[in-house]
């Protein structure tokens, strides 16, 4: 479980650029867009907490 949880704000990263994919190629609506901006803050803030070195 602690592999998985080392890669969590990557795999957040990737949910949120399919989000920007999906949006741009197939459905322009606003919800994509705050998904994206929430799965993109939380997997930066998640890989940032979860692989702090100090």
């Amino acid at each position: 479980m602690n592999a998985f949880m080392k890669y969590l704000g990557v795999i957040l990263l990737v949910l949120g650029v399919l989000c920007l994919v999906i949006y741009k190629y197939a459905m322009p609506e606003n919800w994509l867009l705050i998904t994206s901006m929430v799965l993109e803050v939380g997997g930066i803030l998640a890989y940032i907490f979860i692989n702090k070195k100090a």
